[in-house]
């Protein structure tokens, strides 16, 4: 339903069935220094096909089903080694993924749908992905999906928001979003702020030897 709305825009569709595909799971490499994940990832699976539709495409689309309040384990396989694109602003100063357009739809039968959403939501605008207003749709029913008119409308709003969001985001003209140069204006702030809490922390031990001096001073008095 997403990438029928989607394609009313003119959008190129592809849909990619993730358990027909092998994806191992991550092997943590960023734990080993932050260079040390990166494109192209060091598994030899199916996710180097994956991987190259991504950077393709303007934008994606991820529905799950949801197990104990989560996507599977293979979908979090897929969003798990995402990061071998995230992690090249380690290594460039920007992620692989950084202004591309992502939607979610989660289709479960109890209140664990808006759980693993949420999750899902996070990961990607964390990874550099945009999310777009009314980009998630949720089904939390026994009823099934395809049976329900607002989940159906749901997430066909979805696939109309990613394309929508995907093309004004190429025609803004915008490069680069997350700005290293920003560290000046953090190193500032920061500066500032240990300067101030010095201060601060001088202030405070002046009053506690005036408090224990006037102290001192009493007992001799006495």
């Amino acid at each position: 339903m997403a990438l029928k709305a989607a394609e009313t825009l003119g959008a190129e569709i592809k849909v990619i069935d993730l358990y027909n595909h092998r994806i191992e799971p991550c092997l943590g490499c960023v734990s080993d220094g932050k260079e040390a994940c990166g494109y192209p990832c060091v598994i030899d699976d199916d996710m180097r096909v994956i991987y190259e539709e991504v950077l393709r495409a303007d934008g994606i689309i991820l529905a799950t089903p949801v197990y104990w309040y989560a996507a599977p384990g293979h979908v979090k396989n897929f969003i798990d080694r995402l990061t071998a694109l995230e992690n090249m602003i380690e290594r460039e100063g920007r992620s692989w993924v950084e202004g591309k357009v992502a939607g979610v739809i989660a289709v479960g039968n109890d209140s664990g749908a808006l759980h693993a959403a949420s999750t899902l939501v996070m990961t990607f605008i964390t990874m550099g992905f945009l999310v777009p207003p009314w980009g998630v749709a949720v089904h939390a029913d026994i009823k099934p999906a395809l049976e329900d008119y607002g989940t159906l409308s749901d997430a066909a709003n979805v696939g109309l928001q990613v394309a929508r969001a995907a093309r004004a985001l190429k025609a803004s003209g915008v490069k680069q979003w997350y700005d290293p140069r920003i560290k000046e204006v953090v190193d500032e702030a920061w500066v500032a702020a240990a300067l101030n809490s010095m201060n601060s922390l001088s202030c405070r031990r002046a009053k506690v030897f005036t408090s224990i001096l006037g102290r001192s001073l009493s007992r001799a008095e006495d």
